[in-house]
Order: C-alpha cells, then sequence, then structure tokens
C-alpha cells in the first residue's frame, strides 16, 4: 500500500514539473511580436512629433535598410542617398502606414522602390532583370520589371524635372547649397565638406532635412511621387 500511495503521489509531480517547463520555453513569435509592437509605439509616437521617435525607427532599421540597398546598386555612395530617401519617404508616409503589416517590410518595399527608380533612370546593369531579391530578416521579396519604352514617358520625365528644379529653389540657401553640389554636380560627401567647409556629418544633416522638405512640396504636385 505504501509503494501505490507513492507512485499515486508522485505522478502529479511529475506532470507538474513537465508543464513549468513547457511554460517556460520562449515562443517563436514572441521576439517579432514584441518588435512590432515596438514600432507601433514609435510610428505613434513619431506622428505625434517627437522628434525622438523618428530616430530610433531610423537607428533600429538603417544597416537592414542600408544593406538591402547595396545588394542592389553596389555603390556605397549611391547607397547611403537611397537609405536617407528610403527614411524620408517612410517618415512623410507615416499616417498610411498599414498596421496590419510589419513596418520592416513597408520600409523593405520603399527602398527597393527607390532602388528601382535609380537603377530606371541611370540604367546600370548591376543585376539580372528577372532576378528575385529577398532580405534574411523579412519575408518580402521583388524582382525588377522588366521596363518598355514608351515616348510619353519623356515627357512626363521632362515636367517632372522641371518641377523638381523649381522645389530646390525654393529650399532654403544652406539646404539648396548641398542639394545642388550633391545631385546635379554628383559631388561626393567629403568634397561637398571641403567647398562648404562644414563637417561631413553636418552635410550628411542637411541633405536629409532638403530631401524632407522636397519630398513634402514634390507630393503635392506629382501624383504618386
Amino acid at each position: 500500500m505504501a509503494r501505490q500511495k507513492k507512485t499515486a503521489h508522485g505522478s502529479p509531480q511529475r506532470g507538474r514539473r513537465k508543464n513549468t517547463a513547457g511554460a517556460g520555453e520562449p515562443r517563436p513569435d514572441a521576439g517579432r511580436t514584441e518588435s512590432r509592437r515596438e514600432d507601433i509605439h514609435l510610428i505613434n509616437a513619431a506622428i505625434r512629433g517627437d522628434q525622438a521617435a523618428y530616430k530610433e525607427l531610423m537607428k533600429k532599421y538603417r544597416d537592414s535598410i542600408f544593406n538591402l540597398i547595396y545588394r542592389i546598386i553596389r555603390d556605397r555612395e549611391q547607397v547611403e542617398d537611397l537609405t536617407q530617401e528610403t527614411f524620408v519617404k517612410a517618415f512623410g508616409s507615416l499616417r498610411n502606414f498599414n498596421r496590419e503589416y510589419a513596418f520592416s517590410t513597408w520600409l523593405y518595399k520603399i527602398a527597393t522602390n527607390s532602388s528601382i527608380d535609380y537603377i530606371r533612370k541611370k540604367k546600370l546593369q548591376t543585376m539580372s532583370i528577372n532576378k528575385p531579391i529577398s532580405h534574411e530578416d523579412s519575408d518580402y521579396s521583388f524582382e525588377i520589371p522588366d521596363s518598355t519604352y514608351e515616348p510619353d514617358k519623356f515627357i512626363i520625365q521632362r515636367q517632372k524635372l522641371k518641377i523638381i528644379a523649381e522645389a530646390i529653389d525654393q529650399l532654403p540657401p544652406k539646404y539648396k547649397q548641398v542639394i545642388v553640389l550633391r545631385h546635379n554636380e554628383e559631388r561626393d560627401y567629403s568634397e561637398i565638406a571641403k567647398i562648404l567647409k562644414i563637417p561631413i556629418g553636418t552635410v550628411k544633416a542637411h541633405i536629409f532635412r532638403a530631401r524632407e522638405l522636397l519630398y513634402k512640396y514634390l507630393r503635392e504636385r506629382i501624383p504618386h511621387y
């Protein structure tokens, strides 16, 4: 009888130890869920005008976006520009972000589209036109579509360039000069810093702010910009 009591009493104890261990195991999606929750918190704060939230979002995803674009473009300075452009566009459209999707996936899409636009404009052959690109931190992937010759595109492009030139002319002088040196004269950051006698960090900050102002101006004048 004593043995039966011990066995009967021991079974539930073993069951409790098993359940406790199972409860302590981390769920596979826990980290991703927490990251998305953090993103939503930062996005809400950024929409309210919290500059620190913008900085946190950029700090969190800058390296991933830079690496993604670098796999497409292979030009570090141009990748730097496109990385900035990605965040400018994202921050300018935060209110339109669909929260059913991951913020990282949305950023990757913006980065990809910016890279594709750059490739089309420069007619670079940096990769196979049909080769898909995927990012290791996301399920997101894309393929660069083949472009066809359409005469109307040249007319539209000329109109866009005119509007962009008007937008640049309206920038404050300190922002206008860095944009002109960077994009019109295609100077690198170190050259711009020497010409203007300011630190490279200041050059990058001015370019980032100039692009924010240009993006807001152009969104109102160019459909689907």
